[in-house]
């Protein structure tokens, strides 16, 4: 049986960390909070605004975050070609995470998984409410794209990407649990693990979580929580539900 994991996501503003709401940096934060030990991986995200961001912070933070990082980093941040991808991975990335990158041009998915493998791809998708469903954004949240997020999931899978993270737009920095009918629809439509985010407030909801068929991570960004004595309660709290964790 495959473990469910845990991953906390980390956002970046201009090289210093704030955790998120509604998209928009919310609430500063220092890596100090951050439990490299017990919590099963670490997704890092530039989050930094503007046409032409400078990148430099971004890429020394994680650098030196990884030094000390013994567990499995994704990375990700206006990752438009193969050159952007091999500067995370130089700065201690295992995965790379795309989002408005794979909008603008779908075939980066394979470009990418073509060069460092399927494994190391994970497509983000952030979805917002429609009156007809859920429509894919892309540029943090505030561009519509006219794709469904179950449709270009699949299609995302198709052209090589190793791992889904959905985020519902409306749910970040909510902390009122994570959209499990989104999580649900996204689940469905791929068969590659998914992960879900956008939402988490307490251990129960990742329960929840857990028990929609094919969701295999559950993240979150509220960092206050990550000790590793927090950690450790959460892993229990899931045993004891009968959700299969990692020690």
């Amino acid at each position: 049986m495959l473990r469910k994991r845990i991953i906390t996501v980390l956002t970046l503003n201009d090289g210093t960390l704030f955790r998120t709401k509604l998209f928009k940096p919310d609430y500063r934060y220092t890596l100090n909070f951050v439990d490299a030990w017990s919590v099963d991986e670490i997704a890092i995200l530039d989050v930094t605004r503007g046409d032409h961001p400078d990148r430099d912070k971004f890429f020394k933070a994680v650098s030196e975050f990884a030094r000390t990082c013994f567990v499995p980093i994704s990375v990700g941040g206006g990752i438009r070609k193969l050159e952007d991808v091999a500067r995370y991975m130089d700065a201690g990335a295992d995965k790379v995470v795309i989002n408005t990158g794979a909008v603008e041009n779908p075939h980066l998915i394979e470009d990418i998984a073509g060069a460092y493998g399927q494994q190391c791809v994970v497509l983000s998708i952030d979805a917002a409410k429609t009156d007809d469903g859920y429509e894919v954004m892309s540029h943090f949240g505030a561009k519509p794209t006219g794709h469904d997020p179950a449709t270009w999931a699949k299609y995302g899978e198709a052209l090589g990407a190793g791992e889904i993270m959905i985020t519902a737009v409306e749910r970040d920095g909510a902390l009122q649990g994570y959209d499990l009918g989104l999580c649900a629809e996204v689940a469905k439509a791929v068969s590659v693990p998914v992960q879900v985010l956008g939402g988490c407030g307490n251990w129960q909801h990742m329960t929840q979580a857990f028990e929609v068929p094919g969701v295999s991570a559950a993240c979150t960004q509220n960092i206050y929580h990550f000790t590793e004595q927090s950690i450790a309660s959460a892993k229990k709290f899931l045993a004891g539900k009968g959700v299969a964790v990692r020690a």
